[in-house]
């Protein structure tokens, strides 16, 4: 029989699946709104001589990285093609962040995620992630914190997707059909099956969910202790409920590296 500490639990995780895929759905309409006012924008520019200058900001608000890329060589009207694999896949890497709240660094195995890493550190040397917000946080249920998103709003992203990997690194799913993230834990957010970007969660207690996102790195002590304590501070006044929301402890990353260890 499942007791109600249980239901509750598998609650949370099926509003948190909801609210990804939600905010995915807003994200993709308003992808292809903003490539017909793009389209637009780029005759009105090939007119007056202008041209389109790689690593510009898109009309979504989102940072395009991708290198040397124009509209029309993006192989859908949503997105540009991921970046060319530049890691040495059979290395370990570290991810960096300083932030606002003390130092997380985060090891990352390339053999195991080698389009993670690579994207990572594509986005990372381009500046990305610098002076972002973690925007989400969860206290009930599961417990992490979501970060990555240019926007803030979780409808962010670099402009392309990577596919999921490692998915099969945290064992077999349970009668419920879900693993265990434990505390430490960095994995990819998503909307669903290989739509990765560049939105990632930072797990800081041990929290049940589907094998369906990408888990790429793990942090060190310090960087655990600290999202903790973001953790422990909980959500902001006017959050859509009182363990989903903006963390009160607001966290902004200050600078974002990523180095082969």
């Amino acid at each position: 029989m499942v007791s109600s500490e249980q239901r509750r639990k598998q609650l949370a995780r099926e509003k948190f699946l909801r609210q990804q895929q939600r905010r995915e759905s807003a994200r993709r309409k308003a992808k292809q709104r903003n490539a017909i006012i793009a389209s637009t924008l780029v005759v009105v520019l090939a007119a007056g001589g202008g041209a389109w200058a790689a690593g510009a900001f898109k009309s979504d608000g989102s940072k395009d990285v991708t290198s040397g890329s124009t509209p029309s060589s993006s192989p859908t009207p949503e997105e540009s093609p991921a970046p060319k694999m530049a890691i040495d896949k059979k290395a370990k890497y570290t991810f960096d962040i300083k932030t606002n709240e003390g130092d997380i660094s985060i090891a990352m195995d390339a053999a195991k995620t080698p389009q993670t890493v690579n994207s990572f550190k594509h986005l990372a040397d381009k500046g990305f992630f610098d002076g972002t917000k973690c925007h989400r946080l969860t206290t009930q249920g599961i417990y992490v914190l979501q970060c990555g998103d240019p926007e803030g709003t979780g409808a962010g992203g670099p402009g392309y997707s990577i596919p999921d990997e490692n998915l099969e690194g945290l064992g077999k799913p349970g009668a419920d059909g879900s693993v265990t993230y434990p505390a430490g834990t960095v994995a990819m957010a998503n909307a669903g099956p290989n739509t990765g970007g560049s939105q990632f969660f930072l797990v800081y207690k041990e929290s049940k969910l589907p094998p369906a996102y990408t888990p790429f790195g793990e942090m060190d002590k310090a960087g655990l202790k600290i999202v903790e304590t973001v953790g422990k501070a909980g959500v902001a006044e006017g959050s859509q409920s009182p363990g989903d929301g903006a963390p009160k402890k607001a966290v902004t990353i200050e600078k974002a590296t990523v180095k082969k260890s």
